[in-house]
């Protein structure tokens, strides 16, 4: 007869049980412990040029991303409202120009464009990623709930009748590109991932991945993305000194395998000081790949486009035609989710 489990490997699987139910914002305590993977090494990227720093954060960014513009780093404007009127962004029906290379910085990641730019290491990364059989035609969505939520992209695999462009109806070709992806769950992308999740077979979906892999590789290996939208740092807030070293793991394991993550920034602040955001800033810099600035595009919503808890974004359809839906979390989200992948695609393919 097998011998009884102790009181505290009992107590252990109960712990572990209440981590999975406990929402969006816990945060997984095991993936922490869990053995680093080996990782291909990174070699060293160019360094972006010294900028002067920008307003500070209670001043409200323009969101010039989600307006069909030329500029796309223009630092906030002085003395703008929390919560402007939605008609500046719906001007213009029309695609943006290729935006210049930034020349800001990460301690300035305030400032930062909200739609990025693509240098010529990110085309590298992803030219290498379709020689090892990568799909051009395929991207990933790698995160927490905001991430693996439905209303995630989920409306653009569903055809018009799902959304409303409206004068941003340029993003059309991002959509028809990229079928599939949009709806498609995510092995990656899990309610309470951080990043050290993504790396810790403990949190692989078992149903469909190999008993040693990760939930990262696990999504590679089923899905063979060419790009990766990566939004982490919510879960993280509870231990933001750990969310670098994390965070390089994934960010080595996807340029090793020839995949491009787009780096995006979180709207919230859980952590209180802003760490996370400027680590994913310097991050994006360092390794020489895109950041998607979505933290700036939440700033002129109201309450930053943010829930009473501070965390999960507030409900709005994709209908970008209609002001009221314009000034919700998630209306932003998806629409400057949208510009970012078709600047990244663009920029990659010189389409």
């Amino acid at each position: 007869m097998s011998k009884p489990l102790s009181l505290c490997t009992l107590l252990l699987i109960v712990l572990t049980l209440a981590g999975l139910l406990a929402g969006c914002v816990s945060r997984p305590a095991q993936a922490r412990l869990a053995t680093p993977l080996p990782l291909p090494s990174v070699t060293q990227v160019t360094q972006v040029a010294q900028v002067s720093q920008v307003a500070p954060a209670t001043q409200a960014a323009t969101p010039e991303a989600m307006t069909p513009s030329p500029s796309l780093a223009a630092t906030p404007a002085q003395g703008a409202s929390t919560a402007p009127a939605p008609t500046p962004l719906l001007e213009t029906p029309s695609r943006p120009a290729e935006p210049a290379e930034s020349s800001a910085t990460p301690a300035g990641w305030q400032g930062l464009p909200i739609v990025p730019t693509v240098s010529d290491r990110a085309r590298a990364i992803y030219q290498a990623g379709l020689g090892q059989g990568n799909l051009e035609h395929a991207f990933s969505k790698i995160g927490d709930c905001e991430s693996q939520a439905v209303w995630f992209l989920t409306d653009f695999d569903h055809g018009p009748g799902a959304y409303s462009l409206g004068p941003f109806g340029y993003l059309q070709s991002v959509i028809d590109y990229f079928p599939g992806s949009f709806k498609r769950t995510s092995m990656a992308a899990k309610s309470s991932f951080n990043a050290a999740s993504l790396m810790s077979p403990l949190w692989a979906d078992r149903s469909a991945c190999q008993p040693d892999e990760s939930p990262l590789d696990c999504e590679l290996r089923i899905w063979r993305p060419s790009l990766a939208l990566v939004m982490l740092g919510t879960n993280d807030s509870p231990h933001p000194a750990d969310f670098e070293s994390n965070l390089r793991r994934v960010l080595d394991y996807l340029v090793g395998r020839g995949v491009l993550p787009v780096l995006a920034t979180k709207a919230d602040n859980l952590e209180g000081d802003n760490h996370i955001n400027a680590t994913i800033a310097h991050l994006a810099a360092e390794y020489d790949i895109p950041l998607w600035n979505y933290w700036r595009a939440m700033q002129p919503l109201p309450d930053h486009g943010l829930q009473d808890d501070g965390a999960h974004l507030t409900n709005g359809p994709n209908r970008f035609d209609d002001p009221a839906a314009m000034q919700s979390g998630w209306a932003i989200r998806n629409l400057t989710a949208l510009q970012a992948l078709e600047a990244v695609w663009r920029g990659v393919t010189h389409k």
